[in-house]
C-alpha cells in the first residue's frame, strides 16, 4: 500500500524519526512514498528572521527512486481565521498530484497537525491514517498560534485510526483525548555510528559533552554548577546559541559552533560523558530525546536532568539524573567512572533500531 506522508522536517536535513519511518515503511512494503515538506504552521517571530542556515554536509542530498518530494506553497498565515480559504487555493496543483498517486490503495501518515494534514485526509476519506507524534507540537508555540495548533491537533486525533507517541509522557497526555494512542520511543541510526571495536572505552580526557542545539529549554543554570563543582574537567557544548548564557562562563566550559550530523557523532566519541541538561517545563516533559541513545550507543555513561522520557530511566544502566539538591561533584566521579564493554553496546544497539520500534505496532497490516 503506497504511503503519503506529511513530514514536521524537510527531506533534505539531517536523517530524522521520518525519515527511517518511511524508509522502514517502504522496506516492509516495496510501496512508492510521497513525502510532503512542511510549511509554516504558525505567524512569523522575530527570531525566524535571525535564524541562520543549516551546516552545510548536513543535508539528505539524494532522494530514491521510490520517495517524491513535493513543497506545499504557502504563507505564514494558518493560525489566522479564514486562513484555510487562502491555503487551499494555493495547494489546488499539489492535490491534483496527491490524487493521481492515491489512485491506488494509500496510507496516509501525518507527522505534524496542519490544515494541509486535514484538507488532505478530508479528501481521502476512506484512507487508513496514522498520526505519529514526535513532539508536544503546542508547546512549541504562542498565543494564537498555539491555540490553532491546539485545534488542528484535536481535529486530527479524532480523524485517523491510530495515534503514536514519541514519549511515555506524550502517550499519557494523548490517551487524554483518545484511545487509540500506541507508544513508539525514539531510537537511534546505528549505521552513522563508528564501529563497536574502534569505540574508545577507556578514561580519556574527561570530558563532559553535549551536542544539540542550546536554545530556551538549555539548563545553562545546572551546567555552570557542573562545571564549578568540576573545575577540573572540560564541559564542551557543540552547536548553534539561541539563548545565551544567563552570566559569565566558568573557564573550562568550552562552546564550539554548529556542525555537520556526522562531524557531531564524531565529537561525541570523544566524550567520557554525555550531558542532557534541559529545564523541566511544558516544552520539554514530552521529550524522549535521540542524544540519550546516540550517547549510550556510543558507550557513554548520560548526565540528564529529570524531564519527560529521560525521568523514567533513572534506574537504567549507565544513566544519572540530577535534581536541585544532587551533589554534583560526587554524581560526576561516579559518571566519569563508569565503563561499559562492548558486549553490553551491542546489545543496545540492537534493541534500539528505528526499524525494529516501527515493525513493533504492526502498521503495515
Amino acid at each position: 500500500m503506497r504511503l503519503i506522508y506529511l513530514s514536521p522536517v524537510p527531506w533534505a536535513s539531517f536523517s530524522q524519526r521520518p525519515h527511517h519511518f518511511v524508509d522502514w515503511y517502504h522496506h516492509q512494503t516495496g510501496a512508492p512514498v510521497l513525502w510532503i515538506d512542511p510549511y509554516p504552521t504558525r505567524l512569523p517571530t522575530l527570531s525566524d528572521f535571525k535564524r541562520k542556515s543549516p551546516v552545510a554536509g548536513q543535508q539528505n542530498d539524494s532522494v530514491p527512486p521510490w520517495l517524491h518530494v513535493r513543497k506545499p506553497h504557502s504563507l505564514p498565515v494558518e493560525p489566522l481565521p479564514g486562513s484555510a480559504i487562502l491555503l487551499k487555493r494555493l495547494w489546488l496543483s499539489l492535490f491534483k498530484e496527491v490524487a493521481v498517486f492515491a489512485e491506488k490503495p494509500c496510507r496516509v501518515c501525518v507527522a505534524k497537525p496542519s490544515e494541509l494534514a486535514l484538507q488532505m485526509l478530508a479528501l481521502f476519506p476512506q484512507s487508513h491514517a496514522i498520526y505519529d507524534a514526535m513532539d508536544d507540537f503546542p508547546a512549541f508555540y504562542q498565543g494564537l498560534s498555539r491555540r490553532s495548533m491546539e485545534r488542528r491537533q484535536a481535529q486530527l486525533i479524532q480523524r485517523v485510526d491510530k495515534v503514536l507517541a514519541s514519549s511515555s509522557p506524550l502517550r499519557d497526555k494523548l490517551l487524554g483525548m483518545t484511545d487509540k494512542v500506541g507508544l513508539v520511543l525514539n531510537a537511534c541510526d546505528m549505521h552513522t555510528l563508528a564501529p563497536l571495536q574502534s569505540l574508545d572505552l577507556g578514561a580519556k580526557h574527561q570530558v563532559f559533552g553535549y551536542v544539540g542545539t542550546l536554545g530556551r529549554w538549555f539548563d545553562w543554570d545546572l551546567v555552570i554548577a557542573l562545571a564549578q563543582a568540576n573545575p577540573g574537567n572540560p564541559i564542551r557544548l557543540i552547536g548553534p546559541l539561541f539563548t545565551p548564557a544567563p552570566r559569565g562562563l566558568p573557564a573550562n566550559i568550552e562552546l564550539l559552533p554548529e556542525c555537520s550530523h556526522a562531524t557531531a557523532i564524531a565529537a561525541m566519541a570523544t566524550f567520557s560523558v554525555g550531558l542532557i541538561p534541559f529545564k523541566r517545563n511544558r516544552l520539554t516533559a514530552s521529550v524522549d530525546p535521540i542524544k540519550y541513545y546516540e550517547y549510550r550507543a556510543l558507550g557513554l555513561p548520560v548526565l540528564s536532568t529529570r524531564f519527560g522520557e529521560m525521568a523514567l530511566r533513572d534506574r537504567e544502566l549507565g544513566v544519572w539524573i540530577v535534581d536541585e539538591d544532587t551533589d554534583l561533584r560526587k554524581v560526576a566521579v561516579e559518571a566519569l567512572a563508569s565503563r561499559s564493554d562492548h558486549a553490553a553496546i551491542e546489545q543496545f544497539r540492537e534493541a534500539h533500531r528505528w526499524a525494529q520500534r516501527f515493525s513493533a505496532m504492526n502498521l503495515t497490516h
